[in-house]
């Protein structure tokens, strides 16, 4: 029962998933577009708070940058890319739908980035504790309910990332939570929440960022926090 949180997060991103995605039917193109900058709006709000905890400069830049370099290495972009695109081919239903792996990325940046996956995993993993955890599940519910309505299936998606990473921190939890201080975990908050920024441009079509690039940005700064506090 340890991954009961983090089992209860991603179904609350897949139940609200699917709401928005019928919601969606009943909506004009009219509504998607306010709906989509209203959202956009509180995103860009969300991401400004987020970066202002951090402190170290040189671990946003290193981040995006090696995030940037390793991403067009291993051509991440074009496989989210492909598994969006075989989805789509395998389920006709969906074919008309915004691309589902834009879906997919928005939502799983808004629903992983954070203080709140990190430190309710943690909790979850030490003390068995998940109130943290069922909070969030509440608002990314709300999320996932909006975004599926403006971006359609793909979002439902995120709840297999978010389990994914909630319960990884959670079962390494004791072995990692030495690492993840403080410190750390506003760093981590503040360059998620820089690609946060980009998401909410985006989703106003004020900016075409290629997010995809910048995804492994707030695990690396992880390591660039260590390195910088070490020398």
């Amino acid at each position: 029962m340890i991954l009961i949180g983090a089992g209860v997060n991603a179904i609350s991103i897949i139940v609200g998933g699917l709401m928005g995605f019928f919601i969606k039917k009943g909506l004009s193109e009219r509504i998607n577009e306010i709906l989509m900058n209203g959202l956009g709006l509180i995103v860009l709000y969300v991401g400004i708070s987020g970066t202002l905890k951090g402190q170290q400069l040189l671990v946003v830049v290193f981040s995006i940058i090696f995030s940037v370099v390793i991403v067009e290495v291993i051509h991440c972009n074009k496989r989210l890319k492909l598994f969006g695109n075989i989805v789509q081919n395998k389920y006709k239903v969906f074919s008309k739908i915004q691309t589902m792996a834009e879906g997919f990325i928005n939502c799983t940046l808004f629903v992983c980035v954070g203080a709140m996956a990190i430190v309710g995993s943690l909790q979850s993993g030490m003390v068995g504790s998940n109130e943290v955890l069922y909070a969030k599940a509440v608002i990314d519910f709300i999320a996932a309910l909006v975004m599926s309505s403006i971006l359609g299936i793909g979002v439902c998606f995120a709840g297999i990332s978010v389990f994914l990473y909630e319960a990884c921190l959670t079962l390494s939890a004791k072995a990692i939570s030495e690492y993840l201080t403080t410190p750390i975990i506003n760093e981590i908050t503040c360059v998620g929440s820089i690609l946060m920024i980009g998401l909410a441009l985006n989703m106003m079509k004020i900016t075409n960022i290629k997010l995809t690039k910048y995804i492994l940005a707030p695990f690396l700064s992880i390591l660039f926090c260590i390195l910088l506090n070490k020398f």
